[in-house]
């Protein structure tokens, strides 16, 4: 083989192995890209080593929705339960003694710390106390308002490494009404230190897409105090 086919052999190679190379760091950027609602605008995560400001919310606590104290003194359920507990209770709604127990495996009355203190416009919004975050893998944390009786829609945080999206979620009660709003522009800080120790403790402010009413806006804004979940 000669001099010139060689070259030309070796040439063509690390032509190969660069376009390998590169197509792999394309494909991860990519993948990366997508697993962030492109949607929605990214929003450059600020990193504190403190935040200060009113977290007292956290001191706060409700029961589960739709839990009660009835004419009896017994905590009960009203709204969304499990149809099984009315077997276990009087026409009056009084909780038969000899069934306390049962109701109360099946009826969850643990006081919840309260996880979010928040503002927002939004359709069929009226308030929220708690959020749920979740860490899905080392890079990829979600986080979930709770929705309920009066507020059918909730805000989903997508945080993968320094960015975060935004958008809120509509289950509505109207016919054909769910519907999701994308994030324009806003920001959040989050403790860095707490992060690390698996608290997500934050002050945010986003702002929404609203094609129905430019003129209206939308938004979202306020504190955020939650243990983080680790599921995988």
């Amino acid at each position: 083989m000669g001099v010139s086919s060689f070259y030309h052999i070796k040439m063509k190679n690390s032509f190969i192995v660069f376009g390998l190379v590169f197509f792999s760091f394309y494909s991860c950027q990519q993948k990366t890209k997508k697993a962030v609602n492109s949607a929605s605008a990214p929003i450059t995560i600020k990193w504190a080593d403190n935040i200060s400001g009113d977290f007292s919310f956290t001191k706060n606590w409700s029961y589960k929705e739709g839990i009660y104290l009835n004419d009896y003194g017994q905590l009960s359920c009203d709204g969304l339960c499990p149809p099984e507990i009315d077997a276990l209770k009087d026409s009056t709604g009084r909780i038969y003694e000899n069934s306390l127990h049962a109701f109360y495996k099946i009826i969850d009355t643990a006081h919840q710390a309260h996880s979010i203190q928040c503002e927002a416009w939004y359709y069929e919004w009226a308030g929220t106390d708690f959020i749920e975050t979740i860490r899905k893998s080392d890079d990829s944390t979600i986080c979930n308002t709770a929705s309920g009786i009066a507020t059918h829609c909730s805000l989903h945080l997508d945080i993968i490494k320094d960015i975060c999206s935004a958008e809120i979620n509509l289950k509505s009660i109207l016919p054909k009404g769910d519907t999701v709003f994308y994030c324009t522009d806003g920001h959040i800080t989050i403790d860095k230190k707490l992060w690390k120790e698996g608290i997500m403790k934050a002050e945010f402010s986003f702002n929404f897409e609203h094609k129905e009413n430019p003129e209206k806006p939308i938004y979202w804004k306020g504190k955020i105090y939650s243990k983080i979940r680790i599921t995988g």
